[in-house]
């Protein structure tokens, strides 16, 4: 399937994000019994987690499939098969769900590290 993309070079960076997010959700899922959260607190860690992995991993598939992305994606741009300009919209859409998965992921992992801490009580 990549050679078939418009971007086959991000098709080849989906493929590694993806075995990637697939190593770490397996890493958290086997720390997630450890987490000292609340029921609220870890199912809003849960779905931010998976809604960052998700986002990040579709506005990638976007950019390889229809070739552009360049002005969020700017390194593949430079490189062989890499990425062009697209429309407003398809630029937009990459944009968003890109730029969107950076702060819930980095609120899902202060609560896990928050989750994760060490209370009195078990010391």
């Amino acid at each position: 399937m990549i050679p078939l993309l418009a971007s086959p070079r991000i098709g080849l960076s989906v493929h590694t994000l993806s075995a990637l997010q697939g190593i770490f959700l397996l890493a958290v899922g086997l720390l997630w019994p450890k987490l000292k959260l609340k029921p609220a607190g870890s199912w809003f860690a849960f779905w931010l987690f998976i809604y960052a992995a998700a986002a990040i991993l579709a506005a990638y598939t976007l950019a390889a499939i229809w070739g552009v992305g360049i002005d969020t994606i700017a390194l593949m741009g430079e490189l062989p098969h890499g990425l062009s300009h697209g429309t407003a919209f398809q630029e937009t859409i990459i944009k968003v769900l890109a730029y969107s998965s950076g702060p819930t992921g980095l609120i899902s992992f202060g609560l896990i590290l928050w989750g994760l801490r060490i209370t009195n009580e078990s010391a």
